[in-house]
């Protein structure tokens, strides 16, 4: 079971942003790699804790964990949370909060690799973009192609290593404060953080070498995700100069709202309206499923309000087994106009025993089947 992102970071759900941003500060400090060498439980919770502040300190997806928890994010990749962003995503995000990098190579600041020692690596920004999917591609899955235009190494370009910070990617700073002498690690500003210049590039390359290049990447989205939601495509943003590895394409879910059909989370609701005679006579009914038509049989005397559930023909679950349901809500429908035959049948109708309400207690009000619904 995967533990509640406010219990990792210590915080109530009612916590201003100001307070998670400095609950992370302090999780991530307790657990940051640099400061536990080797310790694989204090990686975890670090890795844990960088998800939890992702989600919670954006109001969004916040509101959406709030509503939906961690299946809003988890699946076909979740939403670029601790397990499934690498520690460059990580250490950019540590570095942003305590203000760009101010902690410099021993935590590790400014989006390069956590490793203290050796050569850094940059990875490039990555690339977001919005994918509309119908009821029916979110209930049975998809695989999408779109065309991406992303920067790339232009071909023919050469790197060197940087002589400002000998290929490290940063420059160390000594300073003195009242506890004395500090050394602290800063990005190079000659090579951008990359650890390597260039040495000679094509002409229609930018000033890193990139070029931009249109490519079509295909996206797998599994059955069962939710508006709002965010996939990641590892390695599909842009390149980094040198020996950067690539950003990844950030996908985001957007819903096309259905005709006939209302989602909610994984059940699907329809509107079936009748006619009185139908309702009185009984009636089979052609509905529309989200996976194809489906045909009930309604038996006679209906009530209007009336609430058939039809057991698994809503949408798969994300994260288990199995789907919601398709409920039918039987609507009868009352002519607003009647002619004089009509007319006269109902008004000698009005006296007649058969046609005075008498409910049932089977028969449950509107507020009952509400009440039912939500709990």
């Amino acid at each position: 079971m995967k533990k509640d992102f406010y219990e990792i970071l210590g915080i109530s759900k009612s916590a201003t942003p100001e307070e998670i941003k400095k609950a992370y500060r302090k999780k991530a400090l307790e657990f940051h790699p640099d400061k536990n060498p080797g310790d694989a439980a204090a990686e975890e919770n670090f890795k844990m804790c960088a998800e939890a502040y992702e989600i919670l300190s954006d109001p969004n997806k916040k509101a959406k964990y709030d509503q939906y928890g961690h299946q809003a994010f988890d699946g076909g990749g979740g939403g670029g949370g601790g397990h499934h962003m690498n520690m460059d995503d990580i250490f950019s995000q540590f570095g942003d909060i305590f203000g760009g990098g101010g902690f410099g190579g021993s935590f590790g600041g400014g989006g390069f690799g956590g490793n203290s020692g050796g050569q850094r690596r940059v990875k490039g920004s990555n690339l977001r973009i919005k994918v509309k999917l119908t009821l029916e591609e979110i209930a049975d899955g998809v695989e999408k192609k779109v065309k991406v235009k992303r920067k790339i190494q232009a071909p023919g370009v050469k790197y060197k290593t940087c002589s400002t910070c000998n290929g490290q990617g940063q420059v160390l700073r000594v300073t003195n404060t009242i506890l004395g002498r500090m050394q602290t690690a800063a990005t190079c500003t000659v090579c951008g953080g990359s650890g390597q210049t260039i040495e000679s590039k094509p002409t229609n390359a930018d000033a890193y070498g990139m070029i931009m290049e249109d490519e079509t990447v295909s996206i797998k989205i599994p059955a069962g995700v939710v508006d709002g939601m965010q996939l990641k495509v590892s390695s599909k943003g842009n390149d980094a100069p040198g020996n950067g590895i690539p950003g990844d394409l950030i996908v985001a879910i957007e819903e096309l709202e259905h005709e006939f059909l209302k989602r909610e989370g994984e059940n699907l609701h329809f509107d079936l309206y009748i006619s009185f005679p139908e309702a009185a006579l009984g009636v089979s009914k052609e509905i529309e499923a989200v996976n194809g038509k489906v045909r009930i049989k309604l038996e006679e005397g209906i009530q209007s309000g009336k609430i058939l559930r039809l057991k698994g023909k809503g949408i798969p679950s994300l994260n288990s087994y199995g789907s919601g349901d398709l409920l039918v809500h039987v609507n009868v429908w009352t002519p607003k106009t009647l002619n004089k035959e009509q007319r006269i049948f109902f008004e000698n109708s009005l006296t007649d025993e058969n046609f005075i309400p008498h409910p049932e207690k089977g028969d449950k009000s509107f507020f009952d089947k509400v009440k039912d619904m939500f709990s």
